[in-house]
């Protein structure tokens, strides 16, 4: 029994298997995609505003896209750069005066666990005169290869953020500038007998990520009232910037809440006696992570786009598995996408005669 393609199977065949070698591809590549996700998503959100700029009309003129490009992306970085301006002047603040309680952290916690350990036999002091002894001791005799390979290991992980950190502005600038013409690109790729249907999930996709937009803006403020409010009615002095800074940042995953999790624990060690401020400090970031998680980023995010809260964690979980960081930050995103898919797919399953015979 013979088996053959007719031509257009043929093509096809060819055109699915070079798509999904492309995914397998960008799979491959995935630590590498982050600045790229990145910018894509900034480009998606701060299009709206470049489109406003160049539509506003002052006296006949018009402005330009790449002028429209550059003002919003200087407004952007202000905005950052108000963040920054937050949260550096807490860390000039704290991080000097941690470095000088440290002796007397350090002899606070030896006079709790040595006598405990003696009992045992063990003899451990911890007081600062003996650890710096040590530590010059184990790098007198170390393992300098070890040493070194670290080294190389952290300055490649710096080089790789700080080349990041510089590819972002770069490919938002281009992204913004041609966003439009892409987009046309894109369109005129897709098969003429999918075009309709591809433009209108395009459009239920658009619908659905700017309710993502929306929905993330608001988890982001009712955080950051929530953290100011509980770290001030612990009676934190830093309470306001920490407290900004945790919620603003929490749509990267991780580090704002990392970032605030470790300012407010300084803050506790230098201003608190004993272990109160620590226990604060445990209380309002478990509990801020409780309502992060369960309510407010299922409810107002994943709602907004059709998922339910158990389909928010396995997106999180299952990008992040797949694509590393990048595919945290493209979780919520592409399961919106895949969602508009889905429901397109079962509606024509229901037509089906498969299903209706």
């Amino acid at each position: 029994m013979s088996f053959s393609l007719t031509p257009e199977q043929k093509q096809t065949t060819f055109w699915l298997a070079l798509w999904l070698a492309l995914a397998g591809l960008l799979y491959l590549l995935g630590p590498v995609l982050t600045p790229f996700i990145a910018a894509a998503i900034l480009a998606y959100g701060l299009n709206g505003g470049v489109d406003r700029l160049c539509a506003w009309r002052i006296a006949r003129f018009t402005m330009p896209r790449a002028l429209a490009v550059v003002l919003v992306m200087l407004l952007a970085g202000a905005v950052i750069g108000a963040l920054a301006l937050t949260v550096v002047p807490v860390l000039q603040k704290e991080v000097p005066m941690l470095v000088g309680q440290i002796p007397a952290f350090l002899a606070k916690i030896d006079s709790v666990l040595a006598p405990r350990l003696a009992q045992y036999g063990i003899d451990l002091s911890l007081d600062s005169t003996r650890i710096r002894g040590l530590v010059t001791q184990q790098l007198a005799a170390g393992d300098w290869t070890s040493v070194l390979a670290s080294a190389r290991v952290g300055g490649s992980a710096l080089l790789g953020w700080a080349a990041t950190v510089f590819l972002v502005p770069v490919l938002l600038f281009y992204l913004l500038l041609d966003w439009h013409r892409m987009l046309a690109q894109v369109q005129g790729a897709i098969p003429r007998r999918w075009v309709v249907q591809a433009t209108s999930m395009a459009r239920e996709v658009n619908v659905l990520l700017a309710q993502y937009l929306r929905g993330q803006l608001l988890v982001m403020f009712v955080l950051a009232v929530y953290y100011s409010a509980a770290l001030a009615l612990a009676g934190f002095d830093v309470a306001l910037p920490v407290g900004i800074l945790t919620g603003l940042l929490v749509f990267i995953p991780y580090l704002g809440f990392g970032l605030g999790l470790a300012l407010a624990l300084i803050a506790a060690v230098l201003q608190f006696p004993g272990l109160s401020g620590l226990v604060y400090v445990a209380a309002i970031y478990g509990a801020g992570q409780v309502i992060e998680g369960f309510f407010l980023t299922p409810r107002l995010v994943g709602e907004r786009i059709g998922l339910n809260p158990l389909a928010v964690i396995f997106a999180l979980l299952a990008f992040g598995q797949l694509f590393g960081f990048a595919g945290v930050l493209l979780a919520l995103p592409a399961s919106a996408v895949l969602m508009v898919a889905f429901r397109h797919l079962r509606h024509h399953y229901l037509r089906s005669t498969f299903y209706n015979a």
